[in-house]
């Protein structure tokens, strides 16, 4: 397939008729949400809000949204390998309508996940709950669908307990914000990274064909390749397009030997998998025992390997004391300019108080 590994400056739907047949592993999806905006949003300051008034999430009314949805959802399915899946996100403006479409064309839903924003926009009118979530659907083509689900990955990323269908990320904010050339906020919606990092961990394998119809920035498509799957994105607005060929051009790709899968999140704390996501902590990094005698390489999915023995940090802490448990943050060090310092500390570090503040 030509586009494997590439982006396109297109129409999704006549991009998207061009992929063969059962081609493509996962489908990462963030459509127009068609907000229906009348007025332009403006704080208590008199500042106003940088939200969609673009041209790409206008539509005549309800019955356009719907055809252009049932539209892309056929091509969606058709190119779709047999046991390959989908991931949608929305607001409530869409995300109903889009789950309705999903299933008429066949699609079997496997999880609704509720992407927890710990840094919402307030709700400035104080006339309605501050919407501080988005929905996103997983589904697969049919219920016999031999899906992919790194379920033990999940658990070592969120520390030895089952990832739960409420995920708390921040929204996407800092150095990961795309700006322009006047350092203005480029794409209103963009996705942080850690999303699409917990989605690509969890449900593909390196190697296997990520396409994002609606490309935006360059998130899915960026986040796959340093994971080592393969991309398409899709993207028909000329600017968003050049910024994201860019972004992901940059992107570097985490060792070969650090992608297979073994992950883990849990209100207002900080794991392990977090720091490895943020890049406080690198795949392919060593960490040690106190007195050195035991070496683990960090995986980009959070888990560390020490020999054939893999596991989350405290698993692998607890095998190497010969012990039933032991707190991995206590036991794990790194290295620091010839010194070793306990992994715990790097909790503490700026970036990931901010993370957790937010």
């Amino acid at each position: 397939m030509k586009c494997i590994n590439s982006l396109c400056c297109g129409d999704c739907l006549q991009v998207m008729r061009q992929i063969p047949d059962k081609s493509v592993d996962l489908i990462f999806s963030d459509p127009p949400y068609f907000l229906q905006l009348k007025k332009t949003l403006v704080r208590p300051d008199a500042t106003t809000v940088h939200t969609v008034h673009d041209d790409w999430d206008k539509f005549e009314n309800f019955d356009a949204y719907d055809t252009f949805t049932k539209a892309w959802l056929v091509e969606a399915y058709r190119i779709l390998k047999d046991n390959g899946c989908l991931w949608a996100i929305g607001s409530y403006h869409n995300i109903f309508r889009v789950g309705y479409h999903l299933q008429n064309q066949g699609f079997w839903i496997l999880n609704d996940i509720i992407w927890r924003k710990t840094n919402p926009m307030p709700n400035f009118k104080g006339r309605r709950f501050t919407n501080a979530h988005e929905t996103l659907i997983w589904c697969v083509k049919n219920p016999h669908s031999k899906y992919t689900f790194h379920y033990d990955s999940l658990k070592a990323f969120n520390e030895d307990l089952q990832m739960r269908s409420d995920w708390w990320i921040p929204v996407c904010h800092g150095h990961e914000r795309v700006k322009d050339g006047k350092g203005k906020t480029l794409h209103p919606t963009q996705k942080p990274e850690a999303l699409l990092y917990r989605i690509l961990m969890a449900t593909t394998n390196p190697g296997d064909v990520i396409l994002d119809p609606f490309m935006g920035t360059g998130t899915a498509c960026a986040v796959a390749k340093s994971l080592g799957r393969k991309w398409i994105g899709i993207e028909q607005d000329e600017i968003y397009f050049k910024f994201a060929k860019e972004r992901v051009q940059n992107t570097k790709v985490f060792p070969d030997d650090t992608l297979s899968a073994m992950v883990r999140i849990l209100p207002n704390k900080i794991l392990f998998g977090d720091l490895v996501a943020n890049g406080i902590i690198k795949a392919g990094q060593k960490l040690y025992s106190a007195d050195r005698k035991y070496c683990a390489i960090v995986q980009a999915d959070g888990s560390l390997k020490c020999g054939s023995d893999r596991g989350s940090i405290h698993q692998l802490a607890a095998k190497m004391k010969h012990s039933l448990s032991c707190n991995g943050w206590a036991f794990w060090y790194f290295n620091e300019k010839g010194k070793l310092k306990p992994i715990d500390i790097l909790r503490e570090c700026d970036k990931m108080k901010k993370t957790n503040k937010e």
